[in-house]
Order: C-alpha cells, then sequence, then structure tokens
C-alpha cells in the first residue's frame, strides 16, 4: 500500500468515526461509555462499582426488564439495597436511554431447510 493510500484510508476512517458520533447526537461518557443524560452520573457511581459501563451499554430494556435485574443483582450478586430515589433515577435513566429493542434474531429455519441430523433414527 502506497503512503498516499494508507494515509486516505487514516483519513476516511477518521472522517466516518466523527460522523457517526455527531449524528448520533448524544454527548458520551469517555470513562464509561454511558450516555449522558439525566441520573446518568447515579448510574455510573451505583452501577461501575461492580461491573463496566459496557455491561449497561450492551443491554436495552423496558422499566420492568431493567427492575428485574436490579432485582436479581441484589438477591445473588451483592448489590446494596437502593434508596427509593436512587432506585428511580437508575430505572428511569435505563429505560430511556437503553430501551427494549425489537429482537434482533433472525427467525428459526423451516424443518424442510434445516440439515438431517445423524443421530435420528431413519425412516
Amino acid at each position: 500500500m502506497t503512503p498516499d493510500c494508507y494515509f486516505a484510508r487514516q483519513a476516511l476512517t477518521l472522517l466516518l468515526m466523527t460522523a457517526t458520533v455527531s449524528v448520533s447526537g448524544q454527548d458520551i461518557d469517555d470513562e464509561s461509555g454511558l450516555i449522558k443524560a439525566e441520573g446518568w452520573e447515579v448510574v455510573k457511581s451505583t452501577c461501575t462499582e461492580c461491573h463496566a459501563g459496557m455491561m449497561i451499554t450492551q443491554n436495552a430494556g423496558n422499566l420492568a426488564v431493567w427492575e428485574s435485574r436490579i432485582r436479581w443483582m441484589q438477591e445473588t450478586q451483592g448489590l446494596r439495597a437502593l434508596s427509593g430515589e436512587e432506585e428511580a433515577t437508575i430505572l428511569s435513566y435505563l429505560s430511556v436511554n437503553y430501551p427494549q429493542k425489537a429482537s434482533s434474531r433472525r427467525a428459526g429455519l423451516p424443518a424442510h431447510l434445516l440439515p438431517i441430523n445423524p443421530t435420528e433414527a431413519a425412516d
């Protein structure tokens, strides 16, 4: 690869990265990766005590889903009891900024398109 081609590729990569950030229009915390919106500081200080911000940003859910995750962490992972205000702030932030997504998995293949299972008895 020629130096001109290399620098052109690097410039294009930088441009695309910048365009992606500005298109999203969201201010992201460099340290945690969390969207800077109302309540993000509470989420960062509470949730990143035990796990990385990426654990939050790669997940999604409505209020009930996020609440069930908090309960699971409290029951099995040692998450402390949260004050009512603290929990409400966290749940609101998470459900607004990391909401439930439509299923991203494709539908299963129809039976006639599946390969033959060699362990099943032949008819």
